[in-house]
């Protein structure tokens, strides 16, 4: 039967217990709120010791606040027991309500676990309803899915004597609401520690574009970005100082192009062939006057964000004069250094560059259900290949649409073919022998101009060495290659002014006709000997009207 006194004792517990519980909500940081809910406890449900154990990410529980024996705090503070002692300790014991409580003669046997604990010290119980020292009471607390964030353990009631129904119910209440405190002390401190990070992200991104932005500003060589995909693919969006100097073009005005629109008509193609993700081409780009520099292009792709888009970075270097000094050795290597004119490996290589090995006729309009038939007219040796375009001669195949160079036969008007005027100087020994190597150097490089301003634009003019002089000319016929050789011949003829006194050569000329089947060899070889064919006839024809 209730005394008169108790409802005013549980008046006062309650107005003590909503003061505790008021202060949970008022802590600034994770740690703040749990030293609240131990001192609550101590303060407000009359134990006179408390700890709070509260779960760590990997399953553990430690010590995290203590209230009511700074010893106690000393010796648990900090330390941690297991998942599996604690939901050891949790189901076993007696239920009240949520609480677990483990008296002394059950709890002997969780005195070797791990979990941090404290006894209080003090005489051993008379009664069933006194506290022993080595009772046990712990109140778990649960989120709101039920989930388990802590335990607070309490020892020692003030009072000696294990709680009532009032003491249990308050100390649920207030472990229910020190749940919720901890939670949402925990999304803030999580909170918190996101925006922390997000902070440290955005002000490395900031530290790590305003780098990107100086070096690519400040960067001695041309660096531009340009759009990946969309109908705006390739333009230029951002260009640098120096690729701006480079091309002598602001950058308003680049920004309306891309690099196919100021690439060499010539360079296209290697710009196109070029890969986004690493790719690296040498080209040709525009000026704004209209010339040409020759740069080396490499690219790579960044991303504007983890799923943004996506944009070309091109690095320009400019090559100029590597490649002036590249084309000077390869012009070095294919020009005679005396007379500017191609040299006898270039010669070779133009005129193989027209040749085929073996030449094979090409059919049109043939059928390929009739190839059969047609192979058998052809012999053995010749048959077509799959689109019946072409004849595969022995184990060649040849492009239909190659044109074979075929010499005249002189017998049908109208032939053309691919002439080949060797040139022999007369007399040019002797005017080394009688002015020295000098003169006749500048004789050489007066017949090589004579020469080259003789024939047409893609005619091709060559020094084999020595005195003798190769022109390679196509699409005439015997009577115009004849023709030709008798004007070149008259313009060589005429005085030469060295140093002040005129000396003259004569020249021989052979005519030869390249062929598809020919090597470049046999083609000079035979305008070799036509030549001094040409020039024993002369001679002998000289000694008879003499």
């Amino acid at each position: 039967m209730e005394t008169e006194s108790e409802p005013y004792v549980r008046l006062a517990s309650l107005r003590q217990l909503h003061r505790v519980v008021s202060r949970l909500n008022t802590a600034r940081s994770l740690a703040d709120t749990l030293q609240t809910v131990a001192d609550g406890v101590v303060e407000g449900l009359g134990f006179e010791l408390a700890a709070v154990n509260l779960v760590r990410p990997e399953g553990d529980l430690v010590v995290a606040a203590v209230a009511g024996s700074q010893l106690a705090e000393s010796m648990m503070a900090g330390r941690a027991g297991s998942r599996a002692s604690w939901d050891r300790r949790l189901s076993m014991g007696e239920e009240w309500g949520d609480l677990r409580f483990i008296p002394y003669t059950e709890g002997w046997v969780l005195d070797d676990d791990d979990v941090p604990q404290w006894h209080s010290t003090g005489p051993a119980p008379q009664t069933p309803e006194q506290w022993h020292p080595m009772d046990r009471l712990l109140a778990p607390l649960y989120a709101s899915d039920h989930e388990l964030v802590g335990v607070i353990s309490v020892d020692k009631p003030r009072n000696g004597r294990r709680p009532g129904a009032w003491g249990r119910e308050a100390l649920q209440m207030y472990s229910s609401q020190a749940a919720i405190a901890l939670s949402n002390a925990r999304l803030r401190s999580n909170m918190q520690r996101a925006l922390v990070r997000l902070e440290r992200e955005q002000s490395a991104l900031r530290a790590s574009e305003e780098s990107f932005r100086q070096a690519f500003e400040y960067a001695p060589s041309g660096m531009a970005v340009a759009e990946m995909g969309g109908d705006q693919h390739g333009r230029l969006i951002r260009i640098n100082d120096a690729l701006c100097r480079l091309l002598n073009r602001s950058a308003s005005a680049m920004r309306r192009y891309s690099f196919s629109d100021i690439v060499h008509p010539e360079d296209i193609g290697t710009l196109l062939r070029t890969s986004a993700e690493g790719g690296r081409a040498e080209l040709r780009l525009a000026r704004r006057d209209g010339s040409y520099v020759w740069v080396s292009l490499r690219n790579s792709v960044v991303a504007d964000t983890a799923d943004g888009p996506r944009f070309l970075l091109t690095h320009v270097e400019d090559i100029e004069e590597r490649k002036r000094h590249e084309l000077h050795l390869a012009h070095r290597a294919s020009h005679d250094s005396l007379t500017g004119l191609p040299n006898s490996a270039e010669l070779r290589a133009r005129l193989s560059g027209r040749l085929c090995a073996r030449p094979g006729p090409v059919i049109s309009g043939v059928a390929l259900t009739d190839l059969d038939e047609v192979d058998k007219g052809f012999g053995p040796g010749f048959h077509f290949d799959d689109t019946g375009s072409g004849v595969i001669a022995g184990e060649g195949l040849y492009d239909p649409h190659h044109q074979h160079a075929v010499a005249p036969s002189g017998t049908v008007p109208g032939e053309k073919g691919l002439a080949v005027l060797f040139c022999d100087l007369d007399g040019f020994k002797s005017i080394n022998d009688r002015f020295g190597h000098n003169c006749g150097d500048a004789v050489l490089v007066e017949v090589a101009r004579r020469l080259t301003a003789g024939v047409r634009d893609n005619d091709t003019v060559a020094r084999m060495g020595g005195d003798e002089f190769v022109v390679l000319t196509d699409g005439l016929g015997p009577a115009e290659a004849q023709d030709l050789a008798v004007r070149l011949r008259n313009a060589i003829i005429p005085p030469i002014r060295v140093d002040g006194r005129g000396v003259r050569v004569g020249a021989s000329f052979g005519i030869g006709w390249a062929g598809c089947g020919m090597t470049a060899e046999e083609v000079l070889q035979s305008a070799d000997q036509r030549m001094y064919v040409e020039k024993r006839s002369r001679s002998k024809g000289q000694r008879r009207a003499g």
